[in-house]
């Protein structure tokens, strides 16, 4: 009975250090504000990329719409810098996601990908896709 007790709080307590690192961790704007350069309309296990048809104006719109997004802030970039990257966090246990967002031209590109594990379970692409529906209906 006392293995099994010890056992339990030692879990706890690792849980508990997973959690706070899972929300402490600082995210490093030199590995995360990027664009790669084989952006195009896809969805992969970690996340998602999206390519969309742009005019002048149109990156601070969208930019409006995402900062208005929940639990959602700039890590870095700027409209005016023509590339922003965001971190969207969880409700419950606070995972943190990265969207950078770009404009190239007459085109908006995005990429939306987690920082851990190995599987979003589409909710990346779920998240662009809503925040894309806002945009086009304008």
């Amino acid at each position: 009975m006392r293995i099994a007790v010890i056992v339990v709080l030692v879990v706890l307590v690792l849980a508990i250090g997973l959690a706070a690192y899972v929300r402490l961790a600082p995210s490093d704007p030199k590995r995360w504000h990027k664009m790669p350069d084989d952006v195009a309309d896809r969805d992969f296990s970690s996340g998602a990329m999206r390519v969309i048809a742009a005019g002048e104006g149109d990156l601070a719109r969208l930019h409006g719409i995402i900062a208005g997004s929940p639990r959602t802030t700039v890590l870095a970039g700027s409209v005016e810098d023509g590339m922003i990257t965001y971190v969207s966090r969880t409700k419950l246990m606070g995972f943190p996601d990265y969207t950078t967002v770009q404009q190239a031209g007459g085109e908006i590109r995005i990429h939306a990908r987690q920082r851990f594990g190995s599987s979003d379970l589409g909710v990346n692409a779920r998240r662009v896709d809503g925040w894309l529906n806002r945009f086009r209906q304008g």
